[in-house]
């Protein structure tokens, strides 16, 4: 699990993404201990996570090279991506200008889950890395525009980044004020 947040309202959106990927290998009560406790913000800095999987017996691998933001048919995508028992399973969150729709993927198979219209701010992510997120939206939306969202969505990345080690200090950062077809993109994405 990773961090997107977006941002949608009726002249544009605003996504982000952090670039971190962690994979766990060990005994099953091992593994869960330390995502529990890398995803509810007991760990806070690399080195502590490396720490903790050791003591634990855990091989971890982290890669911070993942982009889970682009840009398609002019329409923002943003993925988060978990596994459990060998099972794999995807969130999406699609985001154009007044508009958003989540699609979960789990074995091949994709549905919708939500869809939005109007303004409204988007969270994927671990319970601390939303728990950092929600707290900045808190303080600092004034339901002002665009702009303003993604100063808010630049400070929780970093601040996200700064006080947990599930999610990367590097995030990209995309923009459109295009309302685009979100529907066709996912009929495409469903196959």
């Amino acid at each position: 699990m990773s961090l997107v947040i977006a941002f949608v309202g009726r002249n544009g959106a605003v996504m982000a993404g952090d670039r971190r990927s962690v994979f766990f290998l060990g005994d099953d009560a091992s593994v869960e201990r330390l995502e529990r406790e890398l995803y509810s913000g007991r760990i806070v800095v690399d080195e502590e996570l490396h720490r903790r999987a050791e003591a634990l017996g855990v091989r971890l691998f982290v890669y911070d090279d993942r982009c889970k933001v682009t840009i398609r048919d002019r329409v923002l995508v943003g993925e988060v991506t978990s596994s459990e028992g060998g099972r794999v399973r995807k969130r999406r969150l699609y985001a154009s200008a007044g508009r958003y729709a989540i699609v979960e993927f789990e074995g091949g198979e994709g549905t919708v889950t939500q869809q939005g219209e109007g303004s409204a701010f988007v969270v994927f992510g671990s319970e601390i890395a939303k728990k950092i997120t929600n707290a900045v939206i808190k303080e600092h939306w004034k339901n002002g525009g665009l702009a303003q969202a993604a100063r808010i969505i630049e400070r929780a990345m970093e601040k996200a980044g700064r006080e947990t080690a599930s999610v990367s200090i590097e995030f990209e950062l995309l923009q459109t004020a295009e309302r685009a077809d979100i529907d066709r993109l996912i009929r495409g994405d469903l196959g």
